[in-house]
């Protein structure tokens, strides 16, 4: 078996290495590259993604495939030959089914689209964003033609959540937001309100860089395998399991956006570190979804960093960094800040309870893209639409509406469903992490996460992606996706803070 397989991983590790370098092009762009590169950076990415598209597409590698799968009959699936013949072939034959032409001028065309999207979201100008927008689109729409599939949606999803299907995913989506639509309407019909001034004021932003670097270092994170930089959007990146590039964003009249976005983007790096060392340089270094991987962003975010535990832990730092606001803030009142129901119009900034109703307006709006029943033109309207049903609140500007998310200029069509699924999958995680680690909220409040974070990477880090997330989910929580403890666990939480019959 290992002759066999050697020759195969010896292109796969070629064709892992032109992705890690693509993404690193990726990640500087957003973070280091003087406006000028923009035009020449998108041919250079173009050009890694072609050639990683050949590469992974190459007659070599089925061959390759053949042989190594040939001597692996009696294998356990989710042994490292196994798994990497098994996902690889997968991959080879997504790949064969799209021209590296396509793959490259998605790429060229998603970059440039970026650059543009930068300077139209400053504007509030969707006018000036629309002809990049409905290019993405036209390719997207090629990208489907290339799968026999139920539902053109299908051809996205599959590429974050491997094996899903809309017609799985919509009943999960329609559950969590019916539910959470139910409760938004009962807390904001209650008279109490929740004080969350601490969190707003004067903070600047040399300070704030500062926090976020210490609050990082207090995360389950292996020492130096990690930067954070600032970005228009933040974003997590893995160039290999311990390089691990961390970006956020800072507002100096409001803490909390580096705060928990950067725990959220440290959630991401976090199960990245923990992929056995084994897998780099394969197909198998990654999460096994995005799902997975928006999971443990949304865990350690908001389970874990909007907890009271961990809160008061990290209060006094707070305290030390912005002494005339935390100062004279008890650690019950912080906890209630960090955990107001506050409909509003900024995604990433958005409480545990309202949050999933973001993501359901971006979902319907993509599935009505790409089956026809909306024109990208008329994408303002029908997302300030959505906002007054769902959240109800009014759209100043697309600037904070329809504008606000980088995904749709990257392509990412089919990513946001993640977030609500990484929430759902955070919730049945969490059920069980709290019933086999009992002493869980002693551990957060003196700020030992390494038990978390240690039964988290045995059930799920380790492994990368060597199951698919259908699998995945029933060897760790023994059934399949499940909304309910999501659910319960919002009614309970939001229940005590709102005095909720």
């Amino acid at each position: 078996m290992e002759e066999a397989l050697q020759p195969l991983l010896t292109v796969l590790h070629e064709v892992s290495d032109l992705g890690r370098a693509r993404a690193l092009l990726a990640w500087d762009e957003r973070t280091k590259m003087p406006p000028g590169g923009a035009g020449v950076r998108a041919e250079q990415i173009a050009t890694l993604t072609r050639l990683r598209h050949v590469r992974l597409g190459s007659d070599e590698l089925g061959e390759l495939l053949d042989r190594a799968e040939a001597g692996l009959d009696s294998a356990p699936r989710d042994s490292f030959g196994a798994s990497v013949v098994r996902v690889s072939r997968r991959e080879w034959s997504k790949a064969r089914r799209v021209p590296a032409d396509l793959r490259a001028e998605i790429a060229r065309v998603t970059s440039l689209a970026e650059r543009a999207w930068e300077d139209a979201r400053e504007r509030a100008d969707f006018a000036a964003f629309l002809p990049h927008l409905e290019r993405v689109i036209e390719l997207k729409r090629r990208y489907i033609e290339c799968f026999e599939v139920e539902h053109p949606y299908d051809a996205l999803l599959d590429d974050f959540e491997p094996g899903m299907r809309t017609a799985e995913l919509e009943p999960v989506l329609t559950r969590v937001r019916d539910g959470t639509v139910e409760l938004l309407s009962e807390i904001t019909s209650r008279p109490q309100s929740v004080d969350a001034s601490c969190l707003y004021g004067d903070f600047p932003v040399e300070r704030q860089v500062e926090l976020a670097r210490q609050i990082t270092a207090r995360l389950p994170l292996q020492p130096g395998t990690w930067r954070i930089d600032e970005t228009v959007h933040p974003f997590a990146t893995g160039i290999g399991i311990s390089d691990l590039r961390i970006t956020t964003r800072f507002e100096p009249g409001y803490v909390g956006t580096s705060l928990w976005a950067v725990i959220h983007e440290v959630g991401h790096a976090i199960y990245q570190n923990g992929i056995a060392a084994e897998l780099e340089r394969t197909p198998l270094c990654r999460s096994a979804s995005l799902g997975f991987d928006e999971s443990q962003s949304r865990l350690w975010e908001n389970w874990v960093g909007r907890s009271r535990p961990f809160l008061a832990h990290i209060h006094p730092l707070l305290a030390e960094f912005f002494p005339e606001r935390f100062a004279g803030t008890d650690r019950e009142a912080l906890y209630r800040a960090a955990n107001r129901v506050q409909p509003s119009l900024i995604r990433i900034e958005a409480d545990e309870v309202t949050y999933n109703l973001h993501i359901a307006l971006r979902f319907e709006l993509e599935v009505d893209l790409f089956t026809g029943r909306l024109a990208p033109a008329d994408l303002p309207a029908a997302w300030a639409q959505r906002m007054s049903d769902y959240l109800g609140i009014e759209v100043p500007d697309d600037g904070v509406g329809v504008l606000q998310d980088a995904h749709w200029s990257a392509g990412s069509f089919g990513y946001f469903p993640t977030y609500t699924l990484g929430n759902v999958i955070a919730a049945q995680l969490w059920d069980l992490a709290r019933a086999e680690l009992p002493d869980l909220d002693e551990q957060l409040a003196d700020g030992e996460l390494e038990p978390l974070a240690a039964y988290l990477g045995e059930r799920i880090y380790r492994l990368g992606g060597k199951l698919e997330p259908a699998e995945l989910i029933v060897r760790v929580a023994g059934g399949p996706l499940d909304p309910e403890p999501l659910l319960r666990q919002l009614r309970q939480k939001f229940g005590e803070i709102y005095q909720l019959e």
